[in-house]
């Protein structure tokens, strides 16, 4: 359930913050909420940025169907040949 809170702040930060909404293609109430998010989490959790937190395990190393640091190595070597 999402509920109203009116803020007081000073006119400048309120721009500010408008501004670095808009920046990261958000609003202001969900700037808000992602801080508010954030001072719950513990310090391992909120170290990544939220959108790399939401991809942390999406990929799950399957043996050798994913390449590795060697196949990587290989690929840029054929690559600047």
């Amino acid at each position: 359930m999402q509920t109203k809170l009116t803020l007081r702040l000073d006119a400048v930060l309120i721009e500010q913050a408008k501004a670095q909404a808009r920046r990261n293609g958000k609003s202001l109430s969900q700037l808000v909420a992602d801080y508010f998010a954030q001072l719950g989490e513990t310090p391992a959790q909120s170290s990544l940025p939220p959108t790399i937190a939401a991809l942390k395990g999406a990929l799950k190393r399957a043996g050798a169907n994913l390449p590795d640091e060697q196949d990587y190595r290989a690929y840029l070597e054929n690559k600047h040949r």
